[in-house]
């Protein structure tokens, strides 16, 4: 299947590094005009030449605003007033014990991990309908599905993106706007590298270490590894896709096999 971006452009948030950049490079691999987002400008300096060194012809623009708050949602709408695509990325998670989960934290987690998203869906869902062609997508997760005991409060998030993608798409039935989740397994990134050595110790092989930890902690796993982040760039790839116009309200997994169940 060869799909053509051509023309498109393209909002992926937190693409600095990770799950985020591997999906700004499929993209741009795809000849979408992509804009990489994030807080440190160093930082998507990097990034950009990253996915100049994987496509040399891409066209990409790095913009530096904290879309955790208003301001910076509305720095880069002032930057890229329409978008084509929009990967809603950015997310934090982490460890926590579940009766000291602070209000704070709770907060902190839906706003940066669900409000962030929904700020860029009324941005540019609009202009999407208005041209009569978009696609939305959230990176959610399995969490969202199989709740960790230690980070009830990121798979809470991680619901609540499936809630907004339904709604959402609800809101643009009809008008060739997809929006859809992607439910991402357990994946490799430097963030997850920390999370299973503080879990199963540093005193092994990183390839041991991950099989330990998807035996002990995601049992469920077909895999029995983690996902590389181009393998789910793969699928947020195809759903921007042409291809994917009938694909839409839907939460998409690409989970290794790890959510054993039939979402409703």
């Amino acid at each position: 299947m060869h799909v053509d971006l051509s023309g498109r452009t393209a909002v992926v948030t937190g693409s600095s590094q990770g799950i985020g950049l591997a999906i700004a490079i499929g993209l741009a691999g795809a000849g979408a005009t992509t804009v990489l987002t994030g807080r440190g400008e160093d930082r998507l300096r990097e990034a950009r030449e990253q996915v100049l060194d994987r496509v040399p012809d891409a066209r990409v623009t790095p913009v530096a605003c904290d879309l955790t708050t208003e301001e910076g949602a509305a720095l880069l709408r002032a930057e890229v007033p329409d978008a084509d695509v929009l990967v809603n990325n950015l997310g934090i998670f982490g460890p926590a014990d579940p009766l000291e989960i602070t209000d704070e934290q709770w907060r902190t987690y839906f706003d940066v991990n669900v409000l962030s998203a929904v700020r860029l869906i009324r941005a540019y869902l609009p202009g999407m309908k208005d041209r009569g062609w978009g696609r939305i997508q959230n990176i959610a997760s399995d969490s969202a599905i199989v709740i960790p005991a230690e980070m009830i409060h990121y798979g809470m998030s991680k619901t609540a993106l499936l809630a907004v993608a339904r709604g959402f798409a609800k809101e643009a039935a009809g008008t060739g706007v997809t929006v859809n989740s992607v439910i991402a397994g357990p994946t490799h990134t430097p963030g997850v590298e920390e999370f299973v050595h503080d879990l199963v110790g540093r005193d092994r092989p990183w390839d041991e270490a991950q099989r330990e930890f998807m035996r002990l902690h995601r049992p469920q796993s077909l895999l029995g590894r983690l996902i590389e982040p181009p393998e789910i760039a793969n699928l947020v790839v195809y759903l921007s896709s042409e291809q994917a116009s009938a694909t839409t309200g839907g939460a998409v997994r690409v989970d290794g096999g790890y959510v054993d169940s039939i979402l409703p």
